[in-house]
């Protein structure tokens, strides 16, 4: 009975996602930190962070004047929004994974999966970018 030879690419879109996803965890963990303790001012408060709890997420984003979709990145600086820096990374390895796997599969002239390989990114980076599905909620 023979081992089977796991390829090449397996190995490097497995490595890479698990550096990045524990990476990502980490980063969520010192970014977390960093608005706890309060070392980063948050945007929103937490007494009104806890006061708009209950309330629904359209009365809680103009209350707080909170920015929907990817207009969040204009607050990375505060406390509460640097957390989804790791969120962003780690919601982001899979697109990282298939692009470093393109050149393997055109190297080792496995086209078809090239292919793939380019259309799983593109539709990732299109439902990412929020231009379909209305991603700014």
């Amino acid at each position: 009975m023979s081992a089977i030879k796991t390829p090449k690419e397996q190995i490097t879109y497995a490595n890479l996602l698990f550096y990045g996803a524990w990476s990502a965890l980490a980063i969520m963990t010192v970014t977390y930190l960093a608005y706890v303790f309060g070392i980063l001012a948050p945007h929103v408060p937490m007494e009104q962070v806890a006061a708009l709890w209950g309330s629904p997420v359209h009365v809680y984003l103009e209350k707080a004047n909170v920015p929907t979709g990817w207009n969040w990145l204009v607050l990375i600086g505060k406390g509460d929004f640097l957390n989804f820096l790791g969120v962003v990374i780690l919601a982001g390895m899979t697109i990282v994974c298939y692009l470093t796997l393109i050149p393997a599969f055109l190297k080792e002239k496995k086209t078809i999966f090239a292919v793939i390989a380019i259309l799983e990114v593109l539709v990732l980076s299109l439902a990412a970018s929020g231009i379909v599905g209305g991603g700014g909620h």
